[in-house]
């Protein structure tokens, strides 16, 4: 197969697997989205959704969170780790969407990325599924996936970005950029597979298949 070959088989496969992907992250709007993702960082989507009920019965909103003491941020946010952090993170980024954006999380890519504790990966993340603008989030399941495909040289996160986004319509982005990562914890995982195991690898690069061991007499 061909690189352009096998991007193409593998939307088509994903798209059976994964027909209407969710937002793994529990969210109501474009805010909380935001906040989810941040929390992310390093951590599990499962214990990102079992602290972000608490942090959200505090506040919302951005005015809500602004308002509430940091110490109480971080106590609620620990299991997510980096706590000081993102609990200072959450704090300003509320207090900079009040003066600067009406309380509103802006619908800009650059501006999302002034904001403190807000990456590229995440203000990606977020104008694909708040605001539906195609982009190709690349988390750490997609940059390894990729390689392991043979869609990118893997040399940086942005590269594997760039490559993507050349071998797949702008209109599936937001869409793929999920099925991968749905794809890469359930079939080929980091240990599980090794370009190896799962059906898109065996497809992609049958020469890589491992020759089943004979018995011997």
């Amino acid at each position: 197969m061909t690189k352009q070959e096998r991007a193409n088989y593998i939307r088509s496969r994903l798209a059976e697997l994964y027909p209407e992907p969710q937002v793994p992250l529990d969210h109501s709007d474009a805010y909380t989205l935001l906040i989810a993702v941040l929390l992310s960082a390093q951590c599990t989507d499962i214990r990102v959704n079992q602290v972000t009920p608490a942090l959200f019965q505090l506040g919302r909103t951005p005015g809500e969170l602004a308002s509430i003491p940091i110490e109480k941020i971080e106590s609620i946010i620990r299991p997510c780790g980096l706590a000081p952090q993102k609990a200072k993170a959450i704090k300003n980024l509320s207090k900079i969407l009040i003066a600067e954006h009406q309380g509103r999380v802006p619908a800009s890519l650059e501006a999302l990325e002034q904001l403190p504790g807000v990456g590229h990966k995440t203000a990606q993340v977020v104008m694909a599924q708040a605001f539906r603008v195609p982009s190709f989030p690349v988390d750490t399941h997609i940059h390894r996936l990729a390689q392991r495909w043979g869609l990118t040289n893997g040399r940086s996160v942005l590269q594997t970005e760039r490559d993507l986004k050349n071998l797949f319509p702008v209109d599936s982005w937001n869409r793929l950029h999920l099925q991968i990562i749905y794809y890469g914890r359930e079939h080929c995982t980091a240990r599980g597979c090794h370009g190896l195991t799962c059906e898109i690898c065996h497809t992609c690069h049958p020469q890589r298949r491992k020759p089943k061991p004979t018995k011997k007499a």
